[in-house]
């Protein structure tokens, strides 16, 4: 007998090889920018996602928002035009006030309605934040903490940049806080929506004065708390750079 056919093996080749299993890819084999994986995919879905959201946050406030609350001042100042008109000592006529009164009603609703949907928008931005931030976790247990922070998903930066975690608002220790960090940007919308909820709660008192009303539409439409800080101001030309087919997707 020979050696071979004493270990109970096919003394003869066969038509059907035996398949060597492969053992599992170590980080260091695994995907780079030449051929994307998941974690890549689902990197630029989500920023794609956090830029149609501040995209959509920008056309409620200058579109759908200024022209309620100019509209509610323009009517205050119609009203108290034809109250000036009154002579002293007389009440105005039905027919003057009541329209107007309604209209100006209407436009607060308007602008309750503007600040909902506001919230919408940054409910959704953190929801993205949070799957950012799983990702980076669930990257971490599969492909190691030195792929997750060093390799570069694309140009230079790492998920790590992109998706590292932060405490919303606050700042918890220097060596740990990436400000690059995606969560970054939830600071000045957040900033931003209390601005127009305050802005919205004066507005809502008919008492308010003209100059005030002015003031308030001037800082509404200008949104000084994204003026550096917006999706526009510190992330679209990063994007375009740092994650492939961007300006495609």
């Amino acid at each position: 007998m020979s050696r071979l056919a004493s270990f109970k093996g096919p003394s003869t080749p066969t038509s059907s090889p035996v398949r060597v299993k492969q053992p599992p890819p170590s980080p260091g084999q695994l995907p780079s920018k030449s051929a994307e994986s998941p974690y890549h995919r689902k990197v630029r879905i989500l920023m794609l996602e956090l830029r149609t959201c501040t995209s959509i946050w920008d056309d409620i406030v200058t579109i759908d928002g200024l022209r309620a609350a100019s509209a509610l001042v323009d009517a205050r100042t119609e009203l108290d035009n034809a109250l000036a008109l009154v002579p002293a000592g007389q009440q105005p006529r039905y027919h003057v006030a009541e329209p107007k009164i309604s209209l100006m009603e209407s436009r607060i609703e308007d602008l309750d309605r503007v600040i909902f949907k506001l919230k919408k928008q940054f409910h959704r931005m953190n929801t993205i934040i949070d799957n950012l931030e799983s990702l980076l976790s669930d990257a971490h247990k599969v492909c190691g903490w030195q792929w997750v922070a060093e390799e570069p998903l694309w140009t230079t930066w790492s998920l790590e940049k992109f998706g590292q975690p932060v405490c919303r608002g606050w700042i918890l220790h220097p060596d740990i806080l990436l400000v690059s960090s995606a969560a970054q940007l939830l600071i000045p919308y957040r900033r931003s929506l209390e601005m127009h909820t305050d802005i919205v709660n004066t507005l809502r008192c008919h008492s308010v004065a003209f100059e005030t009303s002015r003031q308030i539409i001037t800082q509404w439409a200008t949104q000084p708390h994204l003026d550096q800080d917006s999706w526009d101001a510190k992330w679209e030309d990063l994007c375009s750079v740092e994650i492939d087919r961007w300006d495609s997707s």
